[in-house]
């Protein structure tokens, strides 16, 4: 079972956001919940699009279990709404 020892929350505009690496640290897996609205993210470090990504909604979990999913985790909003990413990081 992980143990979180960080947190931060990203809002996600038109240009995707990663996961600030100087908050997360040597932290290796991630739990992020998703508010407002609609997302697309990639764990791969391919920049997603409006139209391209796995689509994550409202309410969704996100778990991130390596550090490289952290480092390449990439989240664009959808439609004209703003996401909140709400991220807890730990390690296992």
């Amino acid at each position: 079972m992980p143990v979180y020892t960080a947190y931060e929350s990203l809002t996600v505009y038109t240009t995707a956001v990663v996961l600030t690496a100087a908050t997360y640290g040597s932290c290796n897996c991630a739990l992020i919940t998703v508010e407002d609205a609609t997302s697309r993210v990639h764990v791969d470090g391919t920049v997603p699009t409006a139209s391209v990504g796995h689509e994550v909604h409202d309410g969704d979990i996100i778990e991130l279990e390596s550090a490289d999913e952290l480092q390449k985790f990439r989240a664009i909003r959808r439609d004209s709404v703003n996401v909140i990413l709400r991220a807890s990081y730990g390690r296992r």
